[in-house]
């Protein structure tokens, strides 16, 4: 017989209650396609994939509600029928991916500097904490500010604070144009341009700087795109190379993260000049986020410095993919801090079974 979403959210909520009791860690996963980000993975895999299904989509209200084991791929086609998107641009990294993993990774593509992150985009929340309670958080519309804002809390989490069940995303329209500009020019003078050009009402939508070449992407009405086309110059990339290009970026498949060894993300202020670090580099968002590529394994003494280096312009580093997690993925909390993330898993999951060590 085929199960219910009901039923299948009850066998949730007993298998947590049943860890919980016994301090048996549980790995929370839909289909895996992040399984390498962050630290170690631990517990017995609870299986999100057959909890699936868009609850509510209302087009012009520019909402969308899923239940967590749902496709990406599923709610991106039924936006685009309505020519609306994910405008943070999740990445899927291989398919099956889920909109529950992807709200806990948190992870966002080309477009998050001028839409916004992934965080930015939910507004409410259905919740499995550790006592196996349903919590409810947000809502289904934009304004929503009764208590605390705990459903983008979530965003990022990597299922360490509980099991979403369902969530509610804000969604966008398509942009009516897009055009994609090419210019050739190092670093130092491609960070410049895009500080110029953040300060102008350009509608620039992603940027990606490498290997001597500043690719940019416009987007929006089909006068802006044009007169922004015209008043950058560049060159004028063929629609389907630069949706194919953009599209290697969201996904990594671009040959900058082809290769051995490791894979930081390094998250900057846009304004912060050139980092001086041995390994290649790829620049997105403005110059917010950079990625470094190191040949060999990143041993404790490269890390400390990448995070040195990073920490004194007013950024963090992030152990993204590869090399030895014992450094530490993501950069160490503030003891403050800190204690805030002890305080919020003591208070969901007392117990300590969600996706145990995965952040820290």
């Amino acid at each position: 017989m085929e199960r219910t979403v009901e039923t299948i959210a009850a066998q949730f909520k007993e298998r947590i209650i049943e860890a919980s009791a016994s301090g048996t860690p549980l790995r929370l996963r839909g289909s895996g396609s992040k399984d390498w980000y962050g630290q170690q993975l631990e517990g017995e895999v609870l299986d999100t994939r057959g909890y699936t299904g868009i609850i509510d989509y209302e087009p012009t209200e520019l909402v969308i509600t899923a239940r967590c084991g749902t496709p990406l791929a599923e709610i991106e086609a039924a936006l685009a029928a309505r020519n609306q998107m994910l405008a943070f641009e999740p990445p899927h990294f291989g398919a099956g991916a889920t909109i529950g993993g992807t709200v806990a990774c948190a992870l966002s593509g080309p477009r998050r500097a001028s839409a916004g992150a992934l965080r930015d985009f939910v507004l409410g929340a259905v919740l499995l904490d550790g006592a196996g309670q349903r919590l409810a958080f947000g809502g289904q519309v934009m304004k929503n500010v009764a208590g605390y804002d705990v459903s983008r809390l979530l965003a990022g989490s990597m299922g360490t604070l509980g099991l979403i069940l369902e969530v509610s995303l804000k969604v966008l329209p398509l942009p009516l144009r897009e055009a994609s500009l090419r210019f050739e020019c190092e670093e130092v003078a491609a960070l410049r341009r895009l500080n110029e050009w953040a300060g102008q009402p350009l509608p620039i939508s992603a940027s990606c700087w490498h290997d001597g070449v500043l690719t940019l992407r416009l987007s929006g009405a089909e006068a802006a795109v044009q007169a922004a086309a015209q008043s950058l110059g560049g060159e004028l990339l063929d629609a389907v190379a630069a949706g194919a290009f953009w599209l290697t970026l969201r996904e990594q498949t671009h040959a900058f993260f082809d290769g051995a060894g490791s894979l930081w993300r390094l998250s900057l202020p846009p304004h912060a000049s050139s980092l001086i670090l041995k390994g290649r580099q790829l620049i997105e968002w403005g110059g917010a986020q950079r990625w470094l590529r190191l040949d060999g394994a990143a041993d404790a003494e490269a890390a400390q410095r990448i995070r040195q280096v990073v920490s004194a312009a007013g950024g963090h580093a992030t152990l993204f993919r590869g090399g030895d997690k014992a450094v530490g993925v993501f950069q160490p909390l503030a003891p403050a801090v800190a204690r805030i993330h002890q305080r919020l898993a003591q208070a969901f999951d007392p117990a300590g079974i969600f996706n145990r060590h995965r952040m820290y």
